[in-house]
Parts: structure tokens; C-alpha cells; sequence
């Protein structure tokens, strides 16, 4: 097969992935409602299962991943968070599975949620695939009244002691993969705070949240892989954000590359420049690293966001194929 019988073929696949994409988002998209954005992590690169259900049993093998991430350390009530994932697929692959649990702090706020996954992946053509995944399970929004210092105590909107509550959590996604182009898309909280009793205690944080991947993956050659990447993030009231990523693969077992993350409608808000590392220090286990520059904030909080990842297989019906994960 020729260079431009192969273009051809990876173009259609590709277009053909993108526009079953297209059709399934106008079944995803209820209407539009306000909300802030839910906790992120820089490394999603390499665990999508943060941003979309349908990543799950992407890797084959079972996989478990523990990541922290800090953000504004010097700052008081500076964002913390924490989270284990695990997903594996069936043995022919057709479906994945998978769980999470999820901590994030920000000031007197937290959310705490525990969410298991489903993924059913369909072959689009010889080889690429299209997941449709589900994750639904239960979140915990609270606020500390403790931790707070009014400047009217005698306000009565503001609690006196912690007060939380337990909502459903819904969250649905598709991931369309070949051999060297992918795309996501997903919808987060799809039982919104307009459905909820007490909205004061979830704020804004549970209602829609939309992500948008688009990335390939191509050979350098001289064991070198080249992946390109972007992320748009949308909740329709605030800034919409975006991250452009550039990652390279050397030797097959070392991940290094940037992300430059801003903003569409808030210019003058979030912009930052991640840099990423991610190693296979053996066949099973990974470790990953990623350092925020916050470029827009004052110069004595530049150099303070870290997130930390480890990751580790625990089967080998991939690995013993000498194959790593680009996706």
C-alpha cells in the first residue's frame, strides 16, 4: 500500500470516528446550564479516565493510578486533591470497567465521590474503535462554616458548622481511537444543581461540565513518537479554557512534553504553561510528574502548582506484546 493509499485510509477512519462523534453529542447535550469547573489534572494524558467514562479498559491490562495534585501552595485554602483510579477491559476486550475515588479541597469547600464505570467499545473499522461509556455513583459537597471568618457573623447565609449532602452523580463520554488519531468527547454531572433541594451547598460545582479531545500520535522514527493534543473544556458560564499539548515518547519508556492552558472568553485569566514527565521505571509500574506555571498571577505565586501520579499494571496481556499506551 502507498503513502497516499495509507493518508486516505487514516483520514476516513478518522472522519468517520469524528462525525459518529458529532451525531452522539447531540444526544449528550441537554440544555445548558450554570456552572464552575470541576478539579483538573494536568496529567490526563495518560489516565483519560479523569475526563471520559468511555476511556475505560482502554489499556487492557488492569491499571491503578494514584495522583495529588497542589495548587497556589502559598496561598491559605489553596486547592488540594487527591484520587485513585482502576479500570481494566473483558477478555476480548469488547467492554471496560473501571472505578474512582475523588477528594478535592478549596478553602471551608469539599467534594468527596466514589464513581464506577462501564465502557462498550465498537469496531468503526480494521483498527479503530468507538467507546461508549457511563460512570455513575454518588458525590459529597460540604462547606465548613468553622473555617470561615465573615466580616458579618450575624449573616445567615453563611453556615455556622459543616453542612454537606450526598447527590447522584451521572457522567457519559465517547473515545474513538486507530492507530494513530483519537478523540473524546464527554458530558460530567448530568443531574444538574437545578435538580437538587439544597443548591446552596453544591454551588455551581455539579452541574454540566463538557470536555472536547483531539489528538494523534506519529512516528519520528529513531524511537521517537510525536503526540499531539488538545483539550477544551466548557461549562457555558464561565471562561471557556483549552490546552494545547505537545509529548514526546523516547525509547518507549520516557514521556517529556509541555501543555500551554488558556482561556476563550477571560483572556486575562488562567493561562499557564505545564510541563510533563511521565516514566516507565519497569514494565508495570509508571510514574508521572507534572509542573504548573501559572503566567498570569504575581510573580511570588508563579512556581507553585505539582501534581504526582504512580500508576501500576497488574497484568501483562499487552505488555508481553512489547506494546505501550499512547492514548
Amino acid at each position: 500500500m502507498g503513502a497516499s493509499d495509507k493518508i486516505i485510509r487514516i483520514l476516513r477512519s478518522y472522519l468517520q470516528g469524528l462525525g459518529l462523534l458529532f451525531t452522539a453529542s447531540l444526544l449528550l447535550c441537554p440544555v445548558l446550564t450554570r456552572a464552575q469547573q470541576l478539579p483538573q489534572f494536568s496529567q490526563y494524558a495518560f489516565n483519560s479516565l479523569h475526563i471520559n467514562p468511555a476511556y475505560a479498559g482502554y489499556k487492557v491490562d488492569p491499571f491503578v493510578q494514584a495522583s495529588y495534585r497542589s495548587q497556589f501552595v502559598s496561598f491559605p485554602g489553596s486547592p488540594e486533591t487527591f484520587s485513585i483510579t482502576g479500570d481494566m477491559a473483558s477478555r476480548d476486550g469488547s467492554m471496560g470497567f473501571g472505578a474512582s475515588l475523588l477528594s478535592d479541597r478549596l478553602g471551608a469547600s469539599a467534594l468527596q465521590s466514589v464513581l464506577l464505570t462501564y465502557a462498550y467499545r465498537i469496531k468503526t473499522g480494521d483498527r479503530s474503535f468507538l467507546g461508549l461509556g457511563v460512570s455513575a455513583g454518588t458525590s459529597e459537597h460540604s462547606v465548613d462554616g468553622n473555617r470561615l471568618h465573615p466580616d458579618d457573623a450575624t449573616d445567615a447565609t453563611i453556615p455556622m458548622e459543616r453542612v454537606n449532602l450526598f447527590i447522584p452523580n451521572i457522567n457519559s463520554g465517547l473515545f474513538f481511537h486507530s492507530e494513530t488519531l483519537f478523540a473524546g468527547l464527554s458530558v460530567f454531572n448530568m443531574v444538574g444543581r437545578q435538580n437538587l433541594e439544597n443548591q446552596d451547598v453544591v454551588l455551581a460545582a455539579h452541574n454540566l461540565h463538557y470536555f472536547f479531545q483531539l489528538g494523534g500520535v506519529f512516528d519520528l522514527g529513531v524511537e521517537t513518537t510525536f503526540k499531539p493534543s488538545i483539550l477544551i473544556r466548557d461549562d457555558f458560564s464561565g471562561p471557556l479554557s483549552y490546552d494545547i499539548n505537545a509529548m514526546f515518547l523516547l525509547n518507549n519508556r520516557f514521556w517529556v512534553g509541555t501543555s500551554y492552558r488558556s482561556s476563550i472568553r477571560n483572556e486575562g485569566n488562567r493561562k499557564a504553561l505545564v510541563v510533563l514527565l511521565d516514566l516507565f521505571v519497569t514494565d508495570y509500574i509508571r510514574f508521572g510528574y507534572a509542573h504548573d506555571f501559572n503566567l498570569t498571577a504575581t510573580n511570588n505565586y508563579r512556581n507553585n502548582s505539582h501534581e504526582l501520579s504512580i500508576g501500576y499494571y497488574l497484568g501483562d496481556r499487552v505488555l508481553k506484546g512489547r506494546q505501550n499506551y499512547k492514548f
